[in-house]
């Protein structure tokens, strides 16, 4: 067989895997209204995709104030919950592991979509970003807002959002989930806590670079002592600058929160990589570093071939690849890939964040 590495069982602190695919986590914005409730949808979508090794769900938000796009789910009621149960019974029946990624968008957010003023660490806006709202466009497209002018955190707001983390933790493993990955990437609520450009705060939270990591490994940690860490991954995109997020201190900030999750023996770093067709590549010099600094599961997304993982693989860099484009029209991308089998091509660009419908969501055909 072509790709040993990519099909061989892996485990992942003590969570046995089947191969070494991992469905990456990819906003959809399915949730049923009002409530941003996960449903039946949702889950036959997940089900469908569930040869992959582990997936890592879209994210969802750990309160209103969270939330950034319009219809993504929630886990912080109850209903939200039941409904993340149908996804989970339903990956679980066939075989596969399924993680739900946890996020709070910060500043990226507006009040035309969750009524709210954004938080952040700093009153800084994110400049030329957008997210979106569905307002009744033609063919039920998104149509994207700037995002607002944030509100600098108080203490107890920080404090606050810790507590949601945790709480929001313990929902999904009641929801049935494996465990739980925790967004600290792409300009979100914790990735603007690390950077010197979006984090200004002066107090224990910002300034140096061992404060303004302090958010994600306080989260990181609370949230580990309450469902495990074996069950606690994290997610960073240290090459990534979308988002107003370009930061020359990253790389070292970085390095320097993965020695601190390594301390607290969480199950992985799930490096989020630029996916777009003249991306920088990351530097073999860092992949070396972070699994010197880091002693647990490295996972690499972002736009891989399958040669380009297993090369990874091989060549002990990482240990899980990450796909997700590949996931979202394929959803038996596996056994596609080890036949040598064509790839279905996204179907119309208005479905990506589709709203309610299957179209371009579970309609993808299987070979």
């Amino acid at each position: 067989m072509k790709y040993q590495k990519l099909f061989q069982q892996y485990k992942l602190n003590g969570i046995q895997l089947e191969n070494r695919f991992l469905m990456a986590p990819m906003t959809r914005s399915r949730a049923s209204q009002p409530g941003d409730i996960p449903n039946a949808l949702m889950a036959e979508y997940y089900a469908q995709r569930s040869s992959a090794g582990i997936i890592i769900t879209e994210a969802a938000q750990i309160s209103q104030q969270g939330k950034g796009y319009a219809r993504t789910p929630g886990i912080y009621s109850a209903e939200q919950i039941k409904g993340w149960k149908l996804t989970t019974d339903a990956v679980h029946k066939k075989g596969s592991k399924i993680f739900l990624q946890l996020w709070h968008v910060g500043r990226i957010s507006s009040s035309k979509v969750n009524g709210l003023q954004p938080l952040a660490p700093s009153a800084l806006t994110a400049q030329n970003t957008s997210v979106y709202i569905f307002d009744g466009a033609p063919n039920g497209d998104a149509t994207f807002v700037p995002v607002e002018e944030p509100r600098e955190m108080t203490k107890t707001e920080i404090d606050t959002v810790i507590k949601q983390f945790v709480q929001g933790a313990e929902n999904a493993i009641e929801a049935g989930f494996d465990g739980v990955e925790i967004h600290g990437a792409n300009g979100y609520l914790i990735d603007q806590f690390l950077r010197s450009n979006s984090n200004k705060r002066t107090d224990e939270y910002g300034g140096t670079m061992e404060n303004r990591i302090r958010l994600l490994i306080e989260i990181s940690g609370a949230v580990a002592n309450a469902i495990g860490k074996e069950k606690t991954g994290i997610r960073l995109s240290p090459f990534i600058s979308f988002k107003d997020m370009n930061d020359p201190e990253i790389l070292e900030t970085i390095m320097l929160a993965a020695a601190e999750l390594s301390k607290l023996d969480v199950a992985y770093i799930h490096l989020c990589e630029a996916d777009w067709d003249d991306a920088p590549q990351i530097p073999i010099d860092f992949r070396v570093k972070l699994r010197d600094i880091f002693k647990n599961t490295i996972i690499a997304t972002g736009n891989k071939t399958p040669d380009e993982g297993e090369n990874l693989l091989e060549d002990n860099l990482v240990d899980l690849i990450g796909f997700g484009r590949n996931f979202l029209t394929n959803p038996d991308y596996p056994a596609r890939v080890k036949q040598n089998f064509s790839l279905n091509k996204i179907s119309d660009n208005h479905t990506l964040f589709g709203g309610g419908e299957a179209r371009g969501y579970t309609d993808y055909p299987f070979f």
